[in-house]
């Protein structure tokens, strides 16, 4: 599925949870953290008041209740939010 997000969203795929801890622990699906850092997929044109900073392949940190979960099909994951809902770039 391709998005366009509107306005001042972002689109965000969510990077994958560790599977397995530095002591070499596997981690159970049910015990996992969700992903605060992730890439960016498309952007919005931002809007009047708002200037659009981020870019398609900037990775990014967000919030832990940042953005609504959507399908992108094949199973993928997908987190709209606001630009101004990412905490920053990683450079």
């Amino acid at each position: 599925m391709e998005l366009k997000p509107l306005a001042d969203r972002v689109l965000v795929k969510p990077a994958p949870a560790e599977e397995v801890t530095a002591s070499g622990i596997i981690i159970p699906d049910s015990a996992k953290e969700k992903p605060l850092k992730g890439t960016v997929i498309a952007v919005g044109n931002g809007t009047k008041d708002e200037e659009m900073v981020l870019k398609a392949g900037d990775n990014v940190l967000y919030g832990k209740y940042a953005g609504t979960e959507i399908d992108l099909g094949d199973g993928e994951k997908g987190l709209i939010m606001r630009q101004n809902e990412v905490l920053a770039v990683i450079l």
